[in-house]
């Protein structure tokens, strides 16, 4: 059931209100690092992929540089992720794949993305919106859990909350929802013991509204 065209542009204006200026916590300084962070991210918080990038792109900047490393010099640098040693594999088999075929640039377009190792939709969709300035919505655990449990999406899967929102949600305000959503499920809708009564969502949210009848 389509949700109420009122209560979406309210939850938004909320949002908006509560999280002004909100981006990803990635620190990065171009669409290639960003492609890096975004993929050591998984599993990992992003406080954790920020102390290991800091040094891993002082050592190592572009793609060829990647290229050239052996799994296993990689995964001493990354060691303090999650699945280190699948990462490893996926960055230096994408960057060769960058190298060689892309002029060590990242492509910035969603097929061409998703066909490089270790990048799925979000981590594909998070390099768009935040690396290229393109509409995309990435849905990790947080934007999956609140946008399901406000109502903006009504999906028991990643890939239908992404095409509820894209539906229910105006496209010029995707990349902004993507982050209202993360930064509200940090902080109030977590995932155990959300903080109900403290959140000034609940009047229009799905999940409350159930948990009071």
């Amino acid at each position: 059931m389509k949700p109420d065209k009122e209560k979406v542009e309210k939850i938004i204006k909320e949002l908006e209100r509560l999280y002004p200026g909100a981006k990803t916590a990635l620190e990065y300084s171009n669409p290639f690092e960003l492609l890096i962070a975004a993929i050591l991210s998984a599993q990992t918080t992003d406080k954790q992929v920020n102390k290991i990038t800091k040094s891993l792109f002082k050592k190592y900047s572009s793609a060829a540089d990647f290229a050239a490393l052996k799994p296993e010099e990689l995964e001493k640098e990354i060691k303090g992720c999650g699945l280190y040693r699948n990462k490893s594999r996926n960055i230096i088999e994408t960057c060769r794949i960058l190298t060689e075929k892309y002029s060590g640039k990242v492509p910035p377009d969603f097929e061409s993305l998703i066909k490089l190792p270790g990048v799925g939709r979000k981590t594909a969709n998070v390099v768009l919106s935040s690396g290229f300035g393109k509409d995309a919505i990435a849905v990790d655990t947080h934007v999956f859990r609140v946008a399901n449990r406000l109502g903006l999406a009504q999906s028991s899967t990643p890939l239908g909350t992404e095409r509820d929102l894209q539906r229910f949600v105006k496209k010029e305000l995707w990349s902004k929802l993507h982050h209202w959503l993360i930064y509200h499920g940090r902080s109030i809708c977590t995932a155990k013991n959300p903080k109900c009564s403290s959140c000034t969502l609940r009047k229009w949210c799905s999940h409350y509204q159930k948990k009071i009848k």
